[in-house]
């Protein structure tokens, strides 16, 4: 396994956030899919510039972060059949930019997958999720969805619905910790070979009340709603919550995982601090499998 990080998450823009993971020790970025790497209005030279500077900095670009709230703002991913046709297309458009930074993988939110097999949120969810599978294959690449709204049975059997094998999982531990109360351990197990790409954060949970009721309000305010559940859960620097790193990782090596460990650092008065902490924690505990 290897160890990345979330360039954005530095606060100094893009080629500074990449040069800064190389500072960290890290060997790989994840990028946002938005502001400075907006797939409809990035250029070709700004594309090489980045190309160059992950290069230069020795660091891989692991994935692209696919912010669909970028284009809908209701905030609810791939759950609206009557929004998702811009949806697909942005995240084509990530999937262009991806394969022009040598990128296979990328993530996202899809919104809230349904208990209900058969209601109408499933079915459209499965129907965006189709088309999506069927771009990514043409550019052997694939869509991470994240983990945290919904138990890990129910997205592993929703990604196993969609034909060709494109439609992955983006593991995070903490949002299982914080949020949906699932095993972050058993459910690496139960994921297994559809995990391509992991997310290193950490948390507590506060008090639970269930990943529908948290998504709905993130869906709904973005990031910034989430000064506002602090009763709920907290997210702290790695080490310092809930999630059971020794366990956590050596699931990951059971199962074959051999690919990235990217911090995401999204709160904190010192972020790119917290982030270069987390690099020497994960090379810790890494030596310790």
């Amino acid at each position: 396994m290897k160890i990345a990080t979330l360039a954005d998450f530095f606060g100094v823009g893009v080629i500074g956030g990449i040069k800064e993971s190389e500072r960290s020790g890290a060997e790989g970025v994840q990028l946002y899919a938005w502001n400075e790497l907006n797939p409809f209005e990035i250029t070709s030279a700004k594309i090489h510039e980045i190309e160059k500077a992950a290069k230069d900095s020795g660091q891989t670009v692991t994935a692209l972060c696919g912010e669909l709230s970028m284009v809908s703002t209701d905030g609810h991913g791939l759950e609206s059949a009557a929004n998702n046709p811009s949806q697909i297309e942005y995240l084509k458009r990530v999937f262009d930019l991806a394969a022009g930074l040598s990128c296979n993988v990328v993530t996202t939110h899809i919104g809230i997958i349904p208990e209900d097999k058969n209601s109408a949120v499933y079915a459209a969810m499965q129907s965006a999720c189709k088309e999506i599978s069927e771009y990514a294959a043409g550019l052997d690449a694939w869509l991470a969805i994240e983990t945290g709204p919904e138990p890990i049975k129910r997205l592993c059997d929703f990604t196993d619905s969609i034909p060709g094998g494109r439609i992955a999982i983006n593991y995070d531990p903490a949002n299982l910790v914080m949020v949906t109360n699932d095993d972050e351990v058993k459910g690496v197990t139960l994921a297994g070979k559809r995990i391509v790409h992991t997310h290193a954060k950490d948390g507590i949970m506060k008090k639970y009340t269930g990943p529908e009721h948290i998504y709905g309000i993130f869906a709904e305010g973005g990031i910034e709603a989430l000064e506002n559940l602090g009763d709920y859960f907290a997210e702290t620097p790695l080490g310092q919550g809930n999630v059971r790193w020794p366990e956590y990782l050596c699931a990951l090596r059971d199962i074959g995982y051999n690919g990235y460990l990217t911090i995401e650092r999204e709160v904190g008065e010192n972020a790119a601090e917290d982030i270069r902490l987390a690099v020497g924690f994960l090379r810790e505990r890494l030596k310790e499998l």
